[in-house]
């Protein structure tokens, strides 16, 4: 598989960007409002909480959507056999 060029990366990482968050005293942090547009979440809705194998990331993740994230971690590491 051919690598994306550079300036790809930092464009899909530009348009992936939707600010920063601050952990509060208690844990919590408040999902960008442009995160919330985008993916149409309200009070209420349930997302589920992975953290990457090198502790260094933290995904937030809709229920439905966790089928397609484990379709991407076996493209992940197929990616990283070759």
């Amino acid at each position: 598989m051919e690598r994306m060029p550079f300036e790809e990366h930092e464009e899909l990482i530009r348009k992936s960007f939707v600010g920063s968050v601050t952990v509060g005293e208690r844990g919590q942090v408040v999902i960008p409002i442009e995160a919330r547009r985008r993916l149409e979440l309200r009070a209420g809705d349930k997302l589920l909480a992975f953290v990457n194998p090198f502790n260094n990331c933290i995904f937030l993740v809709r229920p439905s959507a966790l089928e397609a994230l484990l379709r991407l971690t076996d493209l992940l590491r197929e990616l990283m056999e070759e």
